[in-house]
């Protein structure tokens, strides 16, 4: 008796398209699905099937994704892996029993799974599809049940061959989609044996009626079988995602649910008594069960995850989405908020700085349809008494890409990278005089397109702007600030080319993310000087992980091409906490500038910390021993003159989930002694 049936993706030998001829509710079709709904309804009462027993072994991992656009992967924020025995008895009992789960916390999180994520799915759904016990997914129709064929319309799509030794098996991809979008239903493919009619695989997501919770963004299902004793096809891997984007102030914060589960070595028609079936459908197994018998889990929990388990989206469930995208309407995909507050970061609420002192600001965003938004963002610097703003009009498309016609009057930094998060910023500035951003005043309209696409994501940006110095106008509550830099009054025409790759596995098992920018600038200033620039900028980085080590290489780059003299404003500007630590805040500014560090990051004991309901903090801290090295090149007249190469050395420490990061730092040429106390650079993006 075979226990686990081969991989159906392994077996896949040949593949014909039918796109071109592909048509809705034919007769073929029809008779493919009636033939699949009634064997899906025969199985529960084939007497050849009488029971089974299986073993599951799945993840389930909740993660946090921060910022605009959402372009970096995921972080994972807590990890569960589960054992299961699976059990199941004609005509429709179902149990599994938890035999081992074990779980690692790398955020403060208190979530609590509903109970059917801690399992699989039998018998690809009921006839009604529920999820989260009803509480994410209700009242959806099956494709292949006797109300679906009557609410939703098919397509073959493809026909695949799958060879199974001597047999070779035609199946059809079936596109499924709802008569009626506005109602909850289910939208993808089933994939059907076509002389059985068995179902061998279902890829599927969900009308946006469907999904009860409203912060919910989609929910995604693949499901997969196997062949198994040569004649029933019983569950083989499954995939789940859930996605939640918060809906307080539309911050660009998303949660992510994500189930991975195999099943194998299946035992066939052994004789399971009725009595086990009684109770809920999925329990943990008692104590002296699993001490008897226990899950053989392998290393630790972080280790086994699958490698791409960061990835921003699984490509089986990107596929499930693209699908359902080009299948109905995207409002009826859409969540259905179309007003809302807006905030892009905490520090758009509140923030301090030497220029505006206290600013308290917000936004409004107003969905029209259609992928259009209207969104509109203000702030109030007190010290400075001026209104800054900035007003859209936004066009995105289902997948991310975006055309975006705005007006904006801000005060911009001149940094490549920021130096601190801007929650530190403002605790810093207000109460100590270190004010970690140079800003000047920034009055334009722009024109901005983006694409979403896999790997590199291009984005292009026309702009015509006014420039103009800023001046000081707070006070700290204890030292002085800073005078501020000296920008140049102008007016410049500018077309910017941004290359971006989201972090993701390379060569040799490396992490890259890199943000490559070409800004072509055409300068008129007051005196009728008129100029033109060419400045590219680099930002990388390339990180290695050794188990629990993690080697990281950090990079910025960048220079101006120009005859003639630069205006203060697209000078280069280095120094501080990340571009160079061990040197004062924008030591090294010229026309050309780089920052490289080199950091190794590895766990050390440490006291746990307590955080009531959220648990503890583990009892480890991550220290991170770093160089760093600032090259500059024909430095600017109104800073200490600086030339060639700046190293340092330092020690930094992640704790808290690795959420708060200290360091110390040490400027080896003409520096000094640097502290810095600061967030997880991971959180920036929305501080």
């Amino acid at each position: 008796m075979r226990s686990c049936a081969t991989v159906i993706t392994a077996m896949l030998i040949s593949a014909s398209a039918l796109h071109a001829q592909q048509t809705w509710n034919d007769a073929r079709t029809l008779a493919l699905v009636e033939r699949a709904t009634e064997r899906r309804a025969a199985q529960i009462a084939d007497t050849a099937l009488a029971d089974y027993k299986a073993t599951a072994h799945g993840y389930v991992t909740f993660l946090a994704q921060f910022g605009e656009g959402f372009p970096e992967p995921p972080k994972i924020v807590k990890a569960d892996e589960l054992g299961l025995e699976v059990y199941w008895r004609a005509p429709d009992l179902s149990k599994q029993r938890i035999m081992g789960r074990r779980d690692t916390l790398l955020l403060p999180t208190d979530i609590n799974y509903h109970r059917d994520h801690l399992g699989i799915v039998q018998n690809n759904f009921r006839n009604i599809i529920r999820i989260g016990e009803g509480d994410e997914v209700r009242d959806v129709p099956h494709p292949l049940s006797p109300i679906g064929l009557q609410v939703y319309d098919f397509a073959i799509r493809d026909s695949l061959q799958i060879r199974l030794g001597p047999r070779v098996l035609d199946v059809y991809e079936v596109r499924v989609r709802p008569k009626d979008d506005r109602q909850p239903r289910a939208v993808g493919a089933v994939f059907i044996d076509r002389e059985t009619g068995e179902v061998v695989r279902m890829a599927f997501s969900f009308t946006r009626a469907a999904l009860m919770d409203k912060d919910l963004e989609d929910v995604s299902v693949v499901l997969e079988n196997a062949l198994i004793e040569g004649r029933f096809w019983l569950p083989r891997r499954q995939e789940i995602e859930i996605r939640r984007t918060g809906s307080w102030l539309d911050y660009p914060a998303r949660g992510i649910i994500r189930g991975r589960w195999e099943i194998c070595c299946y035992e066939v028609n052994t004789g399971i008594p009725p009595s086990l079936f009684v109770g809920p459908e999925i329990v943990m197994a008692p104590a002296a069960d699993r001490a008897l018998h226990p899950f053989p889990f392998v290393g630790n929990v972080l280790d086994s995850l699958p490698p791409d388990v960061r990835a921003v989206t699984d490509e089986d469930v990107k596929k499930v989405q693209e699908e359902a995208r080009a299948l109905v309407r995207a409002q009826a995909l859409a969540r259905s908020r179309s007003f809302a507050f807006s905030a892009r970061h905490i520090s758009d609420i509140a923030r301090f700085n030497r220029v505006e002192g206290l600013a308290l600001g917000s936004g409004l965003l107003q969905r029209i349809g259609a992928g259009l938004a209207v969104a509109a963002a203000g702030r109030y610097g007190f010290s400075d008494r001026e209104f800054k703003g900035r007003g859209a009009l936004e066009y995105r498309t289902g997948v991310g890409s975006s055309l975006i016609l705005a007006a904006e009057r801000q005060y911009r930094d001149v940094s490549d990278e920021q130096e601190t998060s801007l929650v530190r910023n403002t605790i810093a500035a207000q109460e100590f005089g270190s004010d970690y951003t140079d800003t000047y005043d920034v009055r334009g309209i722009s024109l901005a397109g983006s694409l979403a696409q896999p790997g590199w994501r291009p984005s292009l940006e026309l702009a015509y702007e006014r420039h103009e110095p800023l001046l000081v106008h707070a006070r700290p509550a204890s030292g002085a600030f800073e005078p501020t830099i000296p920008a140049l009054s102008l007016r410049e025409t500018r077309a910017t080319l941004i290359l971006d790759r989201p972090t993701a596995l390379t060569f040799g098992g490396f992490e890259l993310g890199m943000r490559l920018a070409i800004s072509g600038i055409s300068v008129d200033r007051p005196t009728a000087i008129r100029s033109d620039l060419l400045r590219p900028t680099l930002v990388l980085d390339l990180q290695k992980p050794f188990g629990s080590k993690r080697l990281l290489f950090h990079t910025i780059a960048a220079g101006l091409l120009s005859g003639d003299s630069v205006p203060t404003q697209h000078l280069v500007y280095l120094g501080g906490p990340t571009s160079g630590p061990g040197y004062e805040f924008h030591e090294f500014v010229g026309r050309a500038g780089v920052s490289q560090r080199i950091e190794w990051r590895f766990p050390a004991p440490f006291i746990p910390i307590p955080l009531g309901r959220f648990g503890r903090s583990p009892g480890t801290i991550t220290l991170a021993p770093f160089g760093t090295a600032v090259w500059i090149d024909r430095p600017a007249p109104f800073k200490p003159a600086r030339q060639g190469w700046y190293p340092s050395l330092g020690l930094g420490g992640l704790t808290v989930f690795d959420v708060i990061r200290l360091d110390a730092a040490r400027g080896l040429r003409d520096g000094r002694w640097t502290f810095s106390v600061d967030i997880g650079r991971d959180f920036w993006s929305v501080l």
